[in-house]
């Protein structure tokens, strides 16, 4: 099937500029021949063959019409030979082409010079005739003016106009959309760094309980009942660090989250961080009011959890064989994480510089929750409140 034939809008510059040639050439060649070119009241006194050697002229002079001004230039000259041999019809014509081209292809200077040029020569015409041949005829003059000079440069205005408005909303579009596209990467880059630091946590916490608990079944040799239900501990830890690790990775390495396959832990899960520091010798009570059919919100589900992970992962560590609680709360649209551990080192225990203090107090202000952390008494206590309805902060 053959394909339609392009428009002229679509066709190179050349072309078009032919396509104009060749329609006025047609239509002044049928005036000529017709004898309709004539707009003055006295007959033509030139031979027939000046006058199309006038069109060609203007003809090939359509192919300069986009270089402005030089294409202008040329067609005013071809103009006033034509007035001075009597003004014609197909040259008239013709010209209204060049001046609308001038206005749409010109640069600013070149289209406010023509502006001014046009009326200038409007109104010393409209002068001259209302002198020398009073009214009527500067009402023809004027109107004769309209259509030859007003028009093609206000029509020539209003598209380039146009066209620059179109230009600047397509420019506009466009910019709208790279903004997007880097809010996008932005977006995915920031989410893709919270589930590094995610997995960082999560890894790190398993890694921490299974060292510990691992010294603590060697220690255990004359134990072996105790020495089995730590290492049940220490493999459980080890299975749950490679099943965070290989979905984190996944989601990492996913193009969107519709990949995701595993769920991350979420507070529902907080008896397994439970087992697995009573395992490692610490006596742990747990202490919560928090209905199991209350649903919570994503971030602060996933929160809570992370929180209570470290606290515990750095109760064992700080802290082993000690006691430790885990009060859970919810009042007032607000859920509350503490957890306390009895103080068996110096009372100034910090994070020992790891990103564990640091990572809890960035995931409570990221819900919008406030976290405390330092000694109470007897006890280190880690105080988290995170709202269940808030913004992100």
């Amino acid at each position: 099937m053959r394909s339609a034939l392009p428009r002229p809008r679509e066709l190179p510059p050349w072309q078009q500029n032919g396509l104009v040639a060749l329609a006025v050439f047609a239509g002044g060649t049928m005036l000529y021949l017709t004898d309709s070119h004539r707009l003055l009241p006295n007959g033509d006194p030139f031979p027939l063959w000046i006058r199309f050697a006038e069109l060609g002229a203007i003809c090939l002079a359509a192919f300069l019409r986009r270089k402005v001004p030089w294409g202008l230039l040329v067609a005013t000259g071809i103009v006033g030979v034509d007035v001075a041999l009597g003004l014609s019809l197909p040259i008239a014509i013709a010209y209204t082409d060049f001046l609308y081209s001038a206005m749409l292809y010109g640069s600013r200077w070149t289209t406010r010079v023509l502006v001014g040029v046009t009326a200038t020569v409007t109104l010393t015409v409209l002068f001259v005739f209302l002198a020398v041949a009073g009214w009527r005829t500067a009402a023809l003059g004027a109107f004769s003016m309209l259509s030859f000079l007003l028009v093609p440069v206000w029509w020539g205005a209003n598209v380039r106009q146009q066209s620059d408005i179109a230009a600047s909303e397509r420019a506009n579009a466009e910019q709208l959309a790279t903004i997007a596209a880097l809010d996008r990467k932005a977006a995915v880059a920031a989410e893709r760094s919270r589930m590094a630091r995610d997995l960082h946590d999560v890894v790190a916490g398993h890694l921490s309980a299974i060292a510990i608990q691992s010294e603590a079944a060697l220690s255990m040799a004359d134990d072996p009942k105790t020495a089995q239900t730590v290492l049940v501990a220490v493999r459980e830890n080890s299975v749950r660090a490679l099943e965070e690790m290989r979905a984190m990775i996944g989601l990492l390495r996913s193009e969107s989250a519709e990949d995701e396959v595993t769920a991350p832990a979420r507070l529902a899960e907080l008896a397994r961080l439970v087992e697995s520091a009573r395992a490692a010798g610490m006596t742990v009570t747990v202490d919560s009011t928090v209905d199991e059919e209350l649903t919570l919100p994503t971030a602060v589900d996933l929160t809570a959890y992370r929180i209570a992970q470290e606290a515990l992962t750095n109760a064992v560590k700080h802290a082993p064989g000690g006691r430790a609680t885990v009060r859970l709360r919810v009042a007032d649209g607000t859920l509350t994480v503490e957890i306390g551990n009895e103080l068996l080192g110096a009372p100034g225990r910090s994070d020992g510089g790891g990103h564990g203090l640091l990572s809890m107090r960035e995931r409570a202000h990221a819900v919008g929750g406030t976290l405390r952390v330092g000694p109470s008494g007897p006890r280190w206590l880690v105080h988290a409140e995170l709202p269940l309805a808030g913004e992100p902060s």
